[in-house]
């Protein structure tokens, strides 16, 4: 599946600007054959916005949610973007995924919050494996931090997740994650991965891009730099097909001596 990657921070605090950029972004992703966008974690409407996060928090059925699926319809490809997702009194920092025709398909709350920030504004999610079909893949959700923690993508692995979409917010100095620790997360379970960061100053913090998809090889497919830049590769179900076939871990695993880790 032709993946697109937006490494956006789109307009911080303007829902409206922001579905005008996803819009100019998705026709360009359908011009370049792509089947599947994904954005940047907060895309919709930015993250270092303080209480304009509560704000500007829909559900996941709200206006923005029908406005992304009216274009993910008229363009012709599925959207993972990430929000603010608003549950009655409580904030959750999500990524959905709507389908080429318009239709919701998965929506997963953030897991693990990252820093005093995000647990001033949001509440943490706590169901950890969320997933979809999509154009014969298994489609995984998760944010940011989440990736990071090694079982959180074991888990994805072995509920048969085939293309995990990272939307994040990725800050300096930690840009190693996105050079060196997902491309490590996709050989060792085995999928692809993309990896999709803001990009530039925003508030107190310094985005790095450096957007990637990994394949599970390790190898990256495409790789953004420090600037605004839509990029796109392949998540080919061959490749990976023979990759797990010629690569052990998961068949190797013991679980019987992993009781410690929980």
């Amino acid at each position: 599946m032709r993946t697109a990657l937006l490494q956006s921070s789109g307009r911080p605090g303007s829902t409206v600007e922001n579905l005008k950029v996803l819009d100019e972004a998705a026709g360009r992703a359908a011009a370049a054959g792509a089947g599947l966008l994904v954005t940047a974690e907060m895309f919709l409407t930015g993250y270092a916005i303080g209480d304009d996060i509560a704000r500007l928090a829909e559900p996941a059925d709200g206006e923005a949610a029908d406005a992304i699926a009216e274009l993910a319809a008229r363009h012709g490809l599925a959207i993972a973007y990430g929000y603010p997702e608003r549950d009655g009194d409580t904030v959750f920092n999500s990524v959905q995924l709507i389908s080429a025709d318009g239709a919701r398909a998965a929506n997963y709350r953030k897991t693990h919050l990252f820093g005093c920030f995000e647990r001033d504004h949001f509440t943490p999610g706590d169901t950890p494996v969320v997933q979809a079909r999509l154009d014969g893949l298994t489609v995984g959700l998760m944010i940011c931090y989440d990736v990071e923690f090694p079982e959180n993508v074991r888990a994805h692995a072995l509920a048969g997740t085939d293309l995990l979409l990272v939307p994040t917010a990725q800050m300096h100095p930690f840009q190693f994650v996105a050079e060196s620790v997902v491309p490590v997360r996709a050989f060792e379970n085995q999928m692809y991965v993309a990896y999709v960061n803001r990009v530039g100053p925003e508030g107190e913090f310094e985005f790095v891009g450096l957007s990637v998809l990994a394949g599970p090889d390790g190898v990256a497919r495409t790789r953004a730099g420090r600037d605004e830049q839509l990029v796109i590769a392949d998540a080919d179900p061959v490749f990976l097909a023979a990759s797990r076939e010629n690569n052990p871990y998961l068949k190797d695993r013991r679980p019987g001596l992993y009781g410690s880790l929980v």
